[in-house]
């Protein structure tokens, strides 16, 4: 399998669980050449984009093969690559594409700061929200949050639970 046609895989993938590698949506497309730096914003803006993908999907489909991904970069690559010939044109966008991988940009961290530390740290914890986590600061889940019933037969504080004598 050549380098574009794994960067194709992975980016068809990606955000998609249930996605096979075999074809691409339009957003992911778009991804794809925004981050491989095939649109650029000038020459190549998200709407050309955009256009080259519409016209070389079938009609009716949401997605891509790869043969008609190939083609889609032929299309781009004129655009993209002006003055050279066709096939250097073609050659120079799929060496930006060789070798990539999705980015996540703007995944969202966890804060550690001022207030958010205090009230997330569970060691300071006092009363009833105390009994929601063990000595490591791991959360019981339910048993933490409710009043489990105990369907022993006994009242709550019994002492001799369990010492009934079954001989009888």
């Amino acid at each position: 399998m050549s380098g574009v046609e794994e960067t194709f895989r992975k980016f068809a993938t990606y955000g998609d669980t249930a996605a096979s590698g075999s074809d691409m949506t339009g957003k992911n497309f778009s991804k794809m050449c925004k981050e491989c730096g095939v649109m650029d914003g000038k020459a190549v803006t998200s709407t050309d984009v955009d256009i080259v993908f519409n016209k070389v999907k079938t009609k009716g489909a949401r997605t891509i093969t790869f043969a008609q991904f190939q083609q889609a970069m032929k299309e781009l690559c004129g655009k993209r690559f002006k003055g050279k010939a066709p096939e250097e044109a073609l050659e120079a966008v799929y060496g930006l594409l060789e070798g990539k991988e999705p980015g996540h940009v703007g995944v969202t961290k966890a804060t550690k700061a001022g207030a958010v530390e205090r009230l997330t740290d569970t060691s300071k914890y006092t009363g009833s929200h105390k009994e929601r986590f063990d000595e490591s600061g791991k959360g019981k889940g339910l048993a933490g949050r409710e009043e489990l019933t105990d369907n022993s037969g006994y009242v709550g504080a019994y002492k001799g639970a369990g010492t009934y004598d079954q001989t009888h």
